[in-house]
């Protein structure tokens, strides 16, 4: 789902679902990230889930996780977000301060 954004699946659609993912077991979501081959997923899959503030994200451990170099540009005009690299729409980077 989030390869699509922003081409097939808005930024928004994509942080409606994310919120609604509270009940992750923290054990499948590491194996996943792990074994994710694509950087923009996984930088946006924690970008969004940490301003969802999951609480199974205390239990990941992101050393294992491959988060790639460089910056992906997910939205045009967006602001840039530094921890994860990507840029964002300015109205969710802009909420965090």
């Amino acid at each position: 789902m989030l390869h699509l954004v922003p081409g097939k699946l808005t930024f928004d659609e994509a942080f409606l679902i994310m919120e609604n993912l509270v009940s992750l077991r923290s054990e499948v979501v590491q194996r996943l990230l792990e074994l994710c081959r694509s950087i923009k997923v996984k930088r946006l899959f924690m970008y969004l889930a940490e301003k969802s503030e999951h609480p199974w994200l205390a239990q990941l451990d992101l050393s294992r996780v491959d988060f790639g170099k460089g910056k992906r540009l997910i939205i045009q005009n967006g602001r840039y977000d530094t921890k994860y690299q990507i840029t964002v729409p300015r109205d969710y980077a802009e909420a965090s301060g």
